[in-house]
């Protein structure tokens, strides 16, 4: 039989409903009335699609239009064939084929990604400015009347960090890549899609929208919700590759300014199907997490992993072995350098018995508030008997700073029991009095921003002078400090904290409060507990485990052919 998308209302609705028997059902607040209207949206947008491309008429019959067409007609302009890509695996044993199913699904998914927009192919103009937070970074921006093109402002071949702002993890890792491009020498940019004033960038922040709310209720509702958002972080499968691709063909005006030579690493894989898309041959994608899944592959670039569970699945995959690599964590320069320093002195505090630090972030989304709280509350006694000192980092959440300060509220401390910092300058201030061998003035010290970029790096910088981080396996299960790995928001997370765990600088994850205070309770009853994994972490330093962004910055130099002939090349597998 033949399954076809009609366009008119009487002869059926979008993925084969039947037609409706009522005469107007435009108002239907029904599951199926909201499904009806989808097939309406779809059909519009992609029957004027198609008729763009001169595969189907401009006027819109009361015929129907076979699926088979519309997909076609969606991705005949493609940079990349994602479906022959997929399908090849490896010789013998081929991948599933794209079916019928998978392009309605991926044409429904497009148009609820895209709605109206037209694809363009006309180059966003950008400029550069100084990053106000770090020295010797250039940040693009849309270049303005009176402002020095990008191409005439750096130099050439600058490295280029690419990122999309969705949640704190791919903008960690971005200002993570950014930090040794500065260690190494050379001009870096930092090229936030998000930052870009365009029609493009509107489209990121709807999906990042989406996302940001769907980790919130997952984390506050729990239950079915929780299982359901989970199941959806991890069904990153061929289609959603599909997806993520054919998103990325509509955002090429945001790097198509930038010279086809232009080594770029991208954070977030749609920065870099978009650079694959517009032609780029020096793209390195730095691929998130410790669970492979298709949608964190880009076709066409080198994917550097964290780990060998996702090396060796990717090469199973099918995935080029010219296109994946072993790099090594996604961790910053000053972290990495000052590693045995670091280890040394948490070892020195354990060995006297000082109270346990530990530091609580909270992440982009925003998600975690009732079990980070739970947890705080949960630490009253520990604090009041001077066991533990407490970090909190809010971020740029004002409702986060809020619930702590009820839940300190709650606990019995007043506002001058603890401690606010609010600026980069505090923390900075914070972090080298801590180093430096003092303590903090207050056992509780609440840090909380107005601004974007201190809530990000507060966490890296606080790292190096607490003992513990207690955070979701998130890109911060990966850093070179002792972890405690709290619950998780996506599915897709457990594994990352399964490689801190085999590693020995992590615990497993702790899905409930009363599991996450016994650890912090061991860790001030056993000293070996934690001298232990600040001893890994510095053995695993001496094999480049933590190297990751560092080796992403040299490969991508050497693929330009910029990168100096006494330098130390790139140690990826």
């Amino acid at each position: 039989s033949c399954v076809v998308i009609c366009s008119d209302a009487s002869h059926g609705e979008a993925l084969g409903l039947r037609p409706s028997r009522a005469p107007d059902r435009s108002r239907d607040p029904s599951p199926r009335g909201a499904l009806r209207r989808l097939g309406r949206r779809l059909m519009a947008s992609l029957h004027s699609h198609a008729s763009q491309r001169g595969r189907v008429r401009a006027a819109s019959p009361p015929h129907p239009v076979p699926a088979e067409l519309i997909y076609k007609a969606m991705t005949c302009s493609n940079a990349k064939n994602i479906d022959e890509y997929v399908a090849k695996g490896i010789k013998g044993f081929p991948n599933k084929a794209v079916t019928l199913y998978d392009r309605i699904k991926v044409s429904i998914l497009h148009t609820m990604s895209v709605g109206k927009h037209k694809r363009s192919n006309e180059a966003t103009p950008l400029s550069v400015k100084p990053s106000a937070n770090m020295k010797g970074l250039s940040l693009s921006k849309r270049l303005e009347k009176g402002e020095t093109p990008l191409k005439e402002a750096v130099g050439k071949k600058p490295l280029v960090v690419g990122t999309i702002r969705m949640g704190f993890g791919h903008h960690r890792i971005a200002y993570s890549c950014a930090s040794w491009g500065l260690h190494e020498g050379g001009e870096t940019v930092f090229h936030d899609l998000l930052a870009v004033e365009s029609d493009e960038a509107k489209l990121i922040q709807n999906a990042d929208k989406m996302y940001s709310t769907g980790s919130r209720l997952a984390s506050e509702l729990g239950g079915p919700f929780e299982k359901a958002w989970g199941a959806l972080t991890k069904s990153g499968d061929q289609n959603a590759l599909r997806s993520t691709y054919q998103m990325a063909e509509n955002l090429k005006p945001l790097l198509l300014d930038l010279p086809k030579d232009t080594p770029i690493i991208a954070t977030h894989s749609l920065v870099g199907h978009t650079a694959v898309a517009c032609g780029f041959k020096n793209v390195i994608n730095l691929v998130i997490d410790n669970y492979p899944q298709w949608f964190v592959i880009v076709p066409g670039a080198v994917n550097l992993v964290q780990g060998p569970v996702n090396y060796q699945a990717f090469l199973r995959m099918g995935i080029p072995e010219s296109e994946v690599k072993l790099g090594g964590h996604w961790c910053p320069a000053d972290m990495v350098t000052n590693i045995d320093s670091d280890c040394d002195a948490r070892k020195a505090r354990r060995a006297k018995n000082k109270p346990v630090r530990l530091l609580i972030p909270v992440g982009g989304a925003g998600a975690q508030k009732k079990f980070v709280t739970q947890f705080l509350e949960g630490l009253e006694q520990q604090i009041k008997r001077g066991e533990v000192q407490v970090f909190l980092n809010a971020g740029d959440h004002e409702h986060m700073s809020r619930s702590f300060k009820h839940s300190l509220s709650k606990m019995g401390f007043k506002k001058g029991d603890y401690e606010i910092v609010d600026s980069m300058d505090g923390v900075y201030d914070f972090s080298e009095k801590l180093r430096s061998g003092k303590e903090p003035n207050k056992a509780i010290t609440l840090f909380s921003f107005p601004d974007y970029f201190p809530a990000v790096a507060t966490t890296d910088v606080l790292a190096r002078v607490t003992d513990v981080l207690c955070c979701k396996p998130s890109e911060l299960a990966f850093y070179p400090v002792p972890k405690l790995m709290l619950r998780r928001v996506g599915d897709h997370e457990a594994a990352s904290a399964d490689r801190a765990c085999e590693l020995g600088d992590g615990t497993k994850e702790v899905r409930e409060v009363k599991d996450a205070l016994a650890w912090v309770r061991l860790f001030g009853m056993e000293q070996n507990l934690l001298t232990n994994m600040n001893d890994n972490i510095k053995r695993n330093a001496k094999v480049g485990v933590y190297d990751g962004c560092k080796n992403a910055v040299k490969l991508a130099r050497e693929m330009a052919g910029i990168l100096d002939s006494d330098s130390e090349p790139a140690q990826v597998l």
